[in-house]
């Protein structure tokens, strides 16, 4: 075996471990050997290079099985941090969170104003990136890395937005820019993507092999994670979920396409048809809408519960395409869900084209307003736990 080879073999081993125990702790040597199928002796020698590391730590002893009562290992989730940003269309958030995902610091939301250039908006990046690095108690060497996580078509292997359609921006260097200004990693992923990831990480969707996140905010994107990897496409624009056509003769989305799925059921794209199907006289956002049907509006109850049915339709089509084990529903938009998932359910029920594929699991994100920010986190720790 050529010593390159084993070198690899032994990284690949080392992250396997790693997210073993990532994903159960607390677990014992043992344990770990039998889940991943690695001797016990490579799991000994794994587990002391990640102590040495100060990526893990042991605890207390577990329960025994008849002999000697085991060290349980833990991931020492201080050991190193992660800053995660959420890159538009309307704000800049930021967080810095420990290796669990738990957010240790968070920016207040800076508000996206047009026009822009690509200078003024790397500009932005930069002082609050800077801020939150100047302003934790946590040393920067601890600091392993940038998630952002960007509104628009991202060129992943470059970091670069290719077209960010809100902003009005195209060819912006966000991760050659930043890696020369901080001295650190820096992944840039599509918002939709990222969120994706952060479910799967985070939001309690590892156990299932296939999985797409759809968000429903100022535009509508989707992402699809496939045995823990992110799926992006030939051309990086896997998941455009807000640019199917769904109507021919529709209003023209700002892609510039007419019927988009988005021109019904983004946020604004809400609000606009609400204001001008039902209530002509006061013009209301998303956020009214709901507060009018909760307070028992039926203008208000039946135009969510339409709002439903077309995305019960574009999530049919994305069973069709993907047949994914889970969907899970996140944005703004789901702040709505007693009134729109009802009917989503029912659409699928109605259109979907086998009885397996009707059962598919729809379920609306647990991580909420944070979701995306956690996909740029998690952008990180794949490098780190996953080979």
């Amino acid at each position: 075996m050529e010593r390159g080879s084993f070198q690899l073999m032994k990284s690949v081993n080392k992250s396997l471990v790693l997210n073993k125990i990532r994903t159960s702790e607390p677990i014992s040597r043992a344990q770990i050997a039998k889940e991943t199928k690695l001797t016990p002796p490579t799991v000994s020698s794994i587990v002391k290079e990640l102590l040495e590391d100060g990526l893990v730590r042991e605890s207390e002893l577990g329960e025994s099985s008849g002999g000697r009562k085991p060290k349980m290992l833990h991931i020492n989730s201080d050991a190193f941090y992660v800053i995660g940003v959420d890159a538009g269309p309307e704000t800049v958030d930021c967080v810095l969170t420990d290796l669990t995902g738990k957010i240790v610091r968070r920016s207040s939301s800076y508000v996206l104003t047009k026009p822009l250039t690509n200078d003024k908006f790397l500009g932005i990046l930069q002082e609050i990136i800077g801020a939150m690095i100047h302003s934790t108690d946590v040393v920067q060497e601890k600091i392993i890395g940038i998630g952002i996580a960007m509104h628009g078509v991202v060129e992943v292997k470059t970091g670069t937005s290719l077209v960010a359609p809100n902003l009005d921006l195209k060819h912006i260097p966000i991760k050659a820019t930043l890696e020369g200004v901080f001295d650190l990693t820096v992944k840039v992923e599509n918002d939709a993507r990222a969120m994706a990831l952060g479910e799967s990480w985070f939001g309690g969707n590892s156990d299932v092999d296939s999985m797409v996140a759809v968000n429903f905010g100022s535009g509508v994107g989707a992402g699809v994670v496939i045995h823990g990897n992110l799926y992006h496409g030939a051309q990086d624009i896997a998941g455009e979920f807000g640019h199917m056509t769904i109507d021919l003769h529709g209003e023209k989305c700002e892609c510039g396409n007419p019927g988009c799925l988005q021109t019904f059921v983004s946020g604004e794209a809400l609000a606009e048809r609400f204001n001008k199907q039902v209530n002509q006289n006061k013009v209301v956002n998303g956020e009214e809408i709901y507060k009018m049907a909760k307070t028992g509006d039926v203008s208000a109850v039946q135009f969510l519960q339409e709002t439903g049915e077309i995305i019960g339709i574009g999530l049919t089509n994305l069973i069709h395409l993907v047949n994914p084990s889970r969907i899970v529903l996140g944005g703004g938009v789901m702040k709505s869900q007693e009134f729109i998932l009802p009917e989503v359910y029912k659409m699928i029920e109605q259109r979907a084209l086998t009885t397996e594929a009707k059962k598919t699991e729809v379920i609306v994100s647990r991580l909420g307003d944070d979701a995306t920010l956690l996909g740029a986190v998690s952008l990180l720790l794949v490098e780190l736990f996953e080979h």
